[in-house]
């Protein structure tokens, strides 16, 4: 491989949009409350959500220290990961900011986190996973692209 120093030049950490999101979800709500309260079961659904947020971003770190290779998008990769939660998702800490994102809004009864937490998908999506794609694909050519093939973008 030639000298990577710059990596994906994710200028944003994605993780701080999902946390913009959940602030804008929680004010809106101060404003103009939109509650999930006539969902049954909404703080199991919520601890359910959680939970699969966390196993993601902890099998996600592992597969990632395993590999030897930065969790930073900003940083270089090392080599493709494609084992544990990576070949469920090519994205697995993203989805896994999803589902913590839903529970937040799922256990304070808030529609409007729940409704941000898309927004913050879409804005990572454009913010940071178009820019680790292209890098990832110039990096490792053909092994991400057959990567990509076998593994979904989120589920």
């Amino acid at each position: 491989m030639d000298k990577d120093e710059k990596g994906a030049a994710v200028k944003f950490p994605p993780p701080l949009i999902f946390v913009i999101c959940i602030v804008i979800g929680y004010l809106i709500d101060l404003a103009l409350p939109l509650s999930v309260t006539l969902l049954p079961g909404r703080v199991y659904l919520a601890a359910l959500a959680l939970f699969v947020g966390l196993a993601l971003i902890l099998g996600a770190v592992f597969a990632l220290k395993r590999a030897r290779t930065s969790i930073e998008p900003w940083k270089p990769t090392s080599n493709i990961v494609n084992s544990g939660v990576f070949a469920l998702s090519r994205n697995p800490i993203y989805v896994a900011f999803i589902f913590i994102s839903i529970a937040i809004g799922l256990f304070i009864n808030n529609l409007w986190i729940i409704v941000f937490s898309g927004v913050a998908a879409v804005l990572v999506f454009y913010i940071a996973i178009n820019k680790e794609e292209r890098y990832l694909t110039e990096k490792f050519r053909g092994e991400y692209s057959d990567y990509c093939t076998r593994v979904r973008r989120w589920l």
